[in-house]
């Protein structure tokens, strides 16, 4: 098999495996984490919102749309070359950034699971698919998704720093738990949602010989700066 239908077959089997694995814990490792010293729910609450996808969103669009207007209007070859490059780079980030948004958020309604704040009324394990209500949309967690894709695309363009920014996408994903929003597996789903878009991206940009290059085993490695710029 190709390595995107390879990858794709073992990130379904992780998430099976993790989501199937959180499931009977749910109910008690989201009560647990809300009692929690205040002081640590505090710390969490304050961060959890980077996680949002309409920032990303709006951000790398903004700036990919301003890179190209900088590239056309470019009078010396150097300038529009560093604004092609700056045009790419913030294209992957969208890319990958909204095409994570649209997947989690239709997995959302599709399980329609309710949240935490319903558990005393309804349980952990409620469902409720295609309702329209926020309150039925914990699985998979979409901030998770979020810093998934916004951390994968980093790990993809850093590979070196891959653990630090991993690291990033776990600790808002957990945060997600501690302040009530999700349960461990809604997390555990939605990071590995917004990883796999990042990569799938990956692959996509590489074939088009862009930001990515794929190497001898036919998985997307980033290019050196100097080269991409130099690319026509």
């Amino acid at each position: 098999m190709k390595r995107p239908t390879t990858f794709s077959v073992w990130i379904i089997v992780l998430t099976v495996t993790l989501v199937t694995a959180l499931i009977p814990l749910d109910p008690y490792l989201s009560q647990a984490a809300q009692r929690l010293p205040a002081s640590i729910v505090h710390f969490n609450s304050r961060i959890t919102d980077f996680g949002r996808f309409r920032w990303m969103i709006y951000g790398s669009g903004g700036l990919a749309i301003v890179s190209l207007v900088v590239h056309r209007a470019s009078l010396s070859a150097e300038s529009a070359a560093r604004a092609r490059t700056a045009w790419r780079l913030f294209s992957y980030f969208f890319v990958t950034i909204a095409g994570a948004s649209a997947l989690v958020n239709l997995l959302k309604g599709l399980v329609g699971r309710a949240r935490p704040e319903l558990f005393a009324e309804l349980g952990a394990y409620s469902l409720s698919p295609w309702t329209g209500n926020n309150l039925f949309q914990s699985f998979p967690s979409g901030h998770s998704a979020a810093v998934g894709s916004f951390f994968g695309a980093f790990a993809m363009l850093a590979p070196r720093f891959r653990p630090l920014f991993l690291a990033g996408a776990l600790l808002i994903g957990v945060s997600r738990v501690i302040v009530g929003a999700h349960y461990p597996s809604d997390v555990a789903a939605g990071l590995l949602v917004g990883l796999w878009c990042a990569v799938m991206t990956a692959f996509l940009f590489a074939r088009w010989n862009m930001l990515f290059r794929l190497d001898a085993a036919g998985w997307p490695q980033p290019k050196m700066l100097g080269e991409e710029t130099r690319q026509v």
